[in-house]
């Protein structure tokens, strides 16, 4: 695979990978993600971050231990995540001179009629040298909220195709995608990579990942169908080890790497 065309880069983070088991913030690793994103950025290349976490990180702010199961406690501490979660972002950017955005989505918003809104602002940012962040808006977006569907995977394959993005990159708290679920079958092996999403791969996927976010590998490959089928290839890498990053921009073998083979 050959990463020197892959300018225009979006970055998935979800909650496992910002958060600690408690909700709260995982500072070394996400201090070494940005570091490594902003430095990615200098290199030339175009970043746009889709960002999980906002309902995680309210948990902790408010001394929560365990996800909340009813709509206006999710969206409360969204509220208060999605403050906390910017601040983080633009505190942490500021330390390398580059400078946040944050642009808050629901379904309707990405519509076909208004998709071109969305276009213009982040090329807009982008071409002033901003890092858009993106997020569901969960403190409105209570259909998401209330079904469970991991929308940030699919907000950001939506996003990607919006764009016009060269490469998703969806950070996990695991390697990539197995032929079977690893956390139960210790025989379980890597798929290093996939030219298409068959039945089979979805039957193989396992359902929610950690107890605070709300993806799993499934909502990974129906981000990974909608972003081949569009043209752009896609990346699974562990987000537990930040510098995953670097290794697939050199064109390493890591993680499971989707071809949309064009």
């Amino acid at each position: 695979m050959d990463m020197k065309d892959k300018k225009r880069i979006i970055i998935k983070l979800g909650t496992s990978t910002l958060t600690h088991k408690t909700g709260r913030l995982n500072i070394r690793r996400v201090e070494k993600l940005v570091k490594i994103i902003a430095d990615i950025k200098n290199s030339g290349r175009e970043v746009i971050l889709v960002s999980s976490g906002s309902i995680g990180l309210g948990m902790g702010k408010l001394g929560m231990t365990s996800k909340p199961v009813d709509t206006p406690t999710k969206q409360a501490c969204a509220a208060v995540g999605q403050c906390e979660l910017m601040y983080m972002y633009d505190k942490m950017f500021s330390d390398y001179n580059l400078v946040v955005a944050q642009l808050l989505l629901t379904k309707y918003v990405l519509l076909e009629g208004r998709r071109k809104n969305v276009e213009n602002a982040v090329e807009t940012l982008i071409q002033k040298g901003v890092i858009p962040i993106v997020n569901e808006n969960d403190t409105v977006a209570i259909d998401e909220l209330e079904l469970e569907m991991g929308e940030n995977d699919s907000l950001a394959a939506t996003v990607a195709t919006i764009v016009g993005a060269d490469l998703l990159i969806i950070l996990s708290d695991i390697d990539g995608l197995y032929d079977k679920n690893p956390r139960e079958n210790a025989d379980a092996k890597l798929i290093s990579n996939v030219s298409e999403i068959t039945e089979e791969l979805r039957k193989n996927a396992g359902g929610s990942g950690s107890a605070l976010g709300s993806g799993g590998m499934k909502t990974k490959l129906n981000a990974a169908k909608i972003v081949m089928d569009a043209g752009i290839d896609m990346a699974i890498l562990n987000g537990r080890n930040p510098d995953s990053l670097y290794d697939l921009l050199e064109g390493k073998n890591v993680g499971t790497y989707f071809s949309a083979g064009n």
